[in-house]
């Protein structure tokens, strides 16, 4: 039934409310960290070799397997996958936020999209043996439904504080979901040094799987909080706002391409986001791949790549909040720019580090993890300036396209590199380019410009 009268007043959030929001970020950080950074990409790429014919035993495996016909090198499979799934996202994010943006109640698509990614997660319990394609399902039905959750969680950011606010939100978001990820990383390292033993790989695997699936559960049950506490702010472009009934479904496509064709009106905002992907592109494939390079091309044992990931979780913890402090003195852009110097120093640094030695890595690790919280913190809330009112879920749907490990032009780009010269470390220097270019066409963006242009009133600082 039709909605009438005049949309209600919106309710500034209350701390209660903010809090429900953090708390998925303390949710879903656990398939971010245990799942993508640690586990999967080392995890699934043994199952892979083991399909091509190596043992677990070999560390240099120069097999293939033939997914539906298509060669692949063993080593290559798991980055192809992360291009993949999100060349699958590109479809499938914008119509979540275009829906988000048109139904009356965001909460249940949170929902729903969350408790599917949680349960693509824990059926990793079956990916035993050889089964490579169905971890590779899984992991793509998990990634997506992790990217189109964030969609509609994001779009509650513009509704939780005002412009001067944001940037101090939205860390304390992301440093709330590093320190909810690195607490899950925590008990799995306990687990994996307590019950592993010397000579035994298919232990070290079985414990991989076991740790996958515990993501999957501590992702489910978290996410209860911000169902109970978030309240709903139906948008301007929303059935419940607007007084009009309908199919939110087919609403939201027809809506996502009214939206396509008024983002012309906003070439700004196209050209932050344009950077956004280039750079952030490089931001997660190093978050993505980096247990993988450091077990294919370093030989470190699992305990160190679990320590070091440890390492980068708990100081992201504080340096999201402090370059969300940064940002309060100097600008979110400023602050940003900053972060990505820093990215190009660790990508070069990484090419340098010697096999074999754990210091060096985790000293690298405790570099990324001084930049990496604010980097993502800030870029989120300095887009949700340059979004019209009313289409937040559909523009976080573009941005979540690149986000949070669902990048795919690094991943392809460090696959290709490492099946033409069979090297992770020529690899992960190629990423140099994404965080050149992407700051580059930050530091070109009129940012204050660009927010008056998208109808909204600019912070004090940028």
């Amino acid at each position: 039934m039709a909605v009438t009268g005049t949309p209600p007043v919106p309710v500034p959030a209350g701390k209660r409310e903010r809090s429900g929001w953090y708390l998925y970020d303390w949710a879903n950080s656990a398939f971010s960290t245990t799942v993508i950074t640690v586990f999967l990409g080392p995890f699934l790429t043994s199952v892979t070799e083991q399909a091509a014919g190596c043992a677990l035993t070999d560390d240099d495996c120069t097999g293939v397997v033939h997914p539906f016909g298509i060669t692949v090198a063993a080593g290559s499979y798991y980055a192809y996958l992360v291009s993949l799934s999100v060349l699958l996202t590109v479809f499938v994010l914008p119509v979540m936020g275009a829906i988000a943006d048109r139904a009356p109640r965001k909460k249940p698509l949170l929902a729903t999209a969350a408790f599917i990614g949680a349960a693509a997660t824990v059926s990793m319990a079956f990916v035993t043996g050889d089964r490579y394609l169905l971890g590779g399902l899984l992991f793509m039905i998990a990634n997506i439904a992790f990217g189109a959750a964030i969609v509609v969680y994001n779009s509650f950011l513009p509704q939780l504080a005002g412009p001067d606010e944001r940037d101090r939100i939205s860390s304390r978001g992301w440093a709330i979901g590093y320190l909810g990820g690195g607490v899950l990383l925590l008990l799995n390292l306990i687990a994996v040094m307590s019950l592993s033993e010397d000579g035994n790989p298919q232990r070290t695997l079985d414990l991989a799987r076991w740790s996958i699936v515990s993501a999957g559960v501590w992702w489910a049950v978290f996410t209860l909080f911000p169902l109970f506490w978030l309240r709903e702010h139906p948008g301007g472009s929303s059935p419940a706002a607007t007084g009009t009934g309908g199919n939110v479904l087919t609403d939201g496509f027809k809506q996502l391409g009214h939206t396509i064709r008024q983002m012309r009106a906003y070439p700004l905002t196209l050209a932050f986001l344009g950077a956004y992907l280039i750079y952030n592109d490089g931001i997660q494939t190093v978050i993505a791949l980096a247990s993988q390079f450091g077990t294919e091309e370093l030989h470190l044992d699992q305990s160190t790549l679990i320590i070091t990931i440890l390492i980068v979780q708990f100081l992201a913890f504080g340096g999201a909040l402090l370059l969300g402090a940064l940002a309060n003195r100097i600008g979110a852009r400023k602050t940003v720019l900053l972060s990505l110097a820093l990215w190009l120093g660790v990508v070069v640094a990484a090419y340098w580090l010697p096999e074999g030695e754990p210091v060096p890595f985790m000293l690298l690790g405790a570099g990324i993890g001084l930049v990496m919280g604010g980097s993502q913190a800030l870029s989120r809330s300095l887009f949700s300036q340059l979004i019209p009112e009313g289409k937040e879920g559909e523009y976080y749907g573009f941005y979540e396209i690149s986000d949070k490990g669902t990048s795919w032009l690094g991943p392809l780009f460090f696959g290709l590199i490492f099946q033409i010269t069979d090297s992770y470390r020529a690899g992960i220097v190629s990423l140099v380019v994404f965080f050149l270019i992407g700051g580059i066409l930050l530091a070109l963006v009129p940012i204050r410009r660009a927010i008056v242009a998208a109808g909204n009133t600019p912070p004090r600082l940028l």
